[in-house]
């Protein structure tokens, strides 16, 4: 039921949007979502299911949004820059998204365990969701690989573009976690990435 699982989760999300996670009823959830409980429970199972699947679309779409940003110009530097850009935006609008990139959860997020959990779930999309969730140190990973893989021009080029992408995308989470003024993380990156800084790109 990949539209009912939707609904739930974009009900659990404004939900959360209002109040704290530990407020957060299931059966509400289930009917904003117009919805049964019973259907709520046959795609997550639990809460913990319903924390873990919204954890784990929220991380999807922000490396979605990384593709984007990636693929949006022509110029290697300007595909970084726009990652940047949108790594620092999509912390700064979403909770959920700036606790993953940090390891920073509040009280009011659900803070569901990053390792795997034993799933019986018939649902495939709750199975990957019971799965690992990505650690910070696994975000800076996956989008320096993301960022390498479209930048990179030969093997021989791989080791300097991917200093250079994982120094963006620590730059970034700099900025989620101290945020400077406006247009402040364009001009750090393009200034980490000027020609006289040697890197690889």
């Amino acid at each position: 039921m990949p539209a009912a699982r939707d609904s739930l989760l974009d009900a659990a999300y404004t939900a959360l949007a209002r109040r704290a996670w530990s407020a957060v009823r299931m059966v509400d959830v289930a009917a904003v979502a117009g919805v049964s409980r019973q259907t709520l429970y046959n795609e997550f199972g639990s809460k913990e299911g319903l924390a873990r699947a919204l954890v784990r679309r929220e991380a999807d779409a922000y490396l979605a949004g990384v593709e984007r940003a990636l693929a949006g110009h022509t110029d290697a530097r300007d595909r970084l820059v726009a990652t940047a850009e949108w790594t620092a935006s999509a912390a700064r609008s979403n909770a959920l998204v700036r606790a993953m990139l940090t390891g920073c959860w509040s009280e009011r997020l659900p803070a569901p365990t990053l390792s795997a959990v034993p799933s019986s779930s018939a649902v495939p999309a709750q199975r990957r969701a019971d799965g690992p969730l990505p650690s910070p140190v696994d975000f800076v990973a996956l989008v320096r690989d993301r960022a390498v893989a479209a930048l990179a021009a030969s093997p021989a080029d791989t080791a300097e573009v991917a200093r250079s992408c994982e120094l963006v995308v620590r730059l970034a989470l700099s900025c989620v976690a101290a945020p400077p003024g406006d247009g402040g993380v364009t001009d750090l990156v393009k200034t980490a990435l000027a020609p006289s800084h040697r890197l690889g790109i």
